[in-house]
């Protein structure tokens, strides 16, 4: 199966435990539509054609939201896949966005920034002239291969067409700071992964059930792939959960040290050596994907789709797999795994901390105010009130709390109690639905379950 049919395949399993009306869920399953697009571009004395696409699944709520990104294995029906895996995800987050995603097929490492910049502003004018960029329609934000760098262009060159759009710089997200982007985006999709992990240990029982006690410290954790989502979900486990990460994989190989890793400093090396051969203190093999069958206790697929699959699903070694990237575990992979009793913390759970960010920061854009700025100063002095009364009543409040408590709120701690409450309420939700319902045994399916009931009533509503 390729990646949209394993993703049709794990929606439909979950579409069998929920009742709709006749050819509702065909409805849903397919992309509305899907866009291609072949534009030339003159650089280095030549022209040079690529192939773009930009595929919008589903329109129940606009505008549709998904990244754009940037490699050489972009082909359509993995911008639908990943559009599907939008809708799902957005719905069951109760982010109020629909689904959709596109890419450019090349490699940038191929090119210089110069021409990467002159490729994106040509995608985006023509992502524009077919209204598949605007505030109000169609919202892009990075992926695979393009970040805030490439976000800046696209926001620039809409508004350049779009001169008088108000809401121009909310034609993207993921944008940087001083372009309109929001504190928190860059860490958001990582820190995401880092709430889920905790939410499952804050159930003892949940956690025994996988033959595991205790919370997340000393835990032995492997991540495959150092990208932006694999490496700040590795760096916050470790420093603020106490995890070891005991493992990591990447495209040359992978390095692993029972006693953890130090994740910074596995970063640096690789920018620096362009290899993780090498680093000190740590044995490097230079199969990657043998890496992921290392025993552990927590497994972070957080590169591509497909990498746990029939050929290595029962080799892996692990009680807990949490899907940082897309699509990560293909249907056969899954059902092996849910058989030997794997935890699987599904990727439209998972790796939503980006999206809800994203909504943070396309509000913040709409609303042209920086987030707490109304509210900050009288939080403050609330505080300050409160903290004076209780001391004139004699009772003492420590320095440290007096700081904590008078700081206020900044946009950073806004944006991270946001996608605290996004993350464990939409957990909950997942557990509620598993629990109550014995057909279905699994959070993937009760994930899909969650989203299905949420699109399938909005287009009940709107008559169809």
């Amino acid at each position: 199966m390729n990646f949209l049919q394993n993703v049709d395949n794990m929606v439909a399993k979950a579409a069998s435990h929920l009742p709709m009306a006749d050819g509702l869920f065909e409805k849903i399953r397919v992309c509305n539509s899907v866009y291609k697009v072949c534009f030339g571009v003159r650089l280095r004395g030549a022209i040079h054609t690529f192939t773009g696409y930009r595929a919008v699944h589903s329109e129940h709520i606009e505008p549709v939201k998904g990244g754009i990104r940037y490699s050489p294995d972009v082909n359509m029906q993995e911008v639908e896949a990943l559009a599907a895996l939008m809708s799902y995800k957005c719905a069951l987050t109760e982010i109020p966005f629909g689904g959709s995603k596109g890419g450019i097929c090349l490699n940038p490492k191929d090119w210089e920034p110069y021409e990467l910049e002159r490729i994106t502003r040509r995608f985006t004018y023509e992502l524009s002239k077919r209204g598949l960029i605007s505030p109000s329609m169609n919202v892009p934000a990075p992926d695979m291969g393009t970040g805030e760098r490439e976000m800046a262009w696209m926001a620039d060159e809409y508004g350049r067409l779009h001169p008088s759009d108000i809401n121009k710089r909310a034609c993207v997200t993921g944008k940087p700071v001083i372009c309109g982007g929001i504190a928190g985006r860059l860490e958001a999709t990582g820190r995401g992964v880092q709430y889920a992990l905790r939410y499952f240990f804050r159930y003892p029982d949940d956690v025994r059930a996988y033959g595991m006690s205790g919370d997340l410290q000393g835990k032995r954790i492997s991540v495959q792939g150092l990208g932006n989502v694999g490496y700040h979900a590795a760096l916050f486990l470790s420093e603020e959960d106490g995890a070891l990460i005991t493992t990591v994989c990447e495209r040359e190989g992978y390095l692993h040290a029972s006693d953890g890793l130090d994740v910074r400093k596995v970063k640096q090396y690789r920018e620096e050596q362009g290899t993780l051969d090498g680093f000190p203190g740590a044995k490097f093999h230079d199969k990657p994907l043998l890496g992921l069958e290392i025993e552990c206790d927590i497994l972070i697929p957080a590169a591509i789709e497909g990498v746990i699959n029939r050929e290595n699903a029962a080799k892996l070694n692990c009680q807990i797999i949490i899907e940082a990237a897309n699509g990560p575990i293909t249907y056969a992979a899954d059902k092996t795994l849910q058989n030997r009793g794997v935890c699987i913390i599904p990727d439209l759970y998972a790796n939503a901390g980006g999206v809800t960010v994203s909504y943070f920061e396309w509000t913040r854009n709409l609303g042209q105010m920086k987030l707490g700025r109304l509210q900050k100063r009288q939080d403050v002095q609330k505080a300050e009130s409160l903290i004076d009364q209780l001391e004139h009543n004699g009772l003492k409040v420590l320095d440290e709390y007096r700081n904590l408590a008078t700081r206020g709120a900044d946009e950073i701690d806004l944006v991270r109690s946001g996608l605290d409450e996004t993350m464990r309420s939409a957990y909950d939700r997942m557990r509620d639905c598993k629990n109550s319902n014995p057909d279905i045994t699994d959070l993937r399916t009760a994930a899909y379950y969650l989203a299905l009931q949420s699109i399938s009533e909005s287009y009940l509503t709107l008559g169809l």
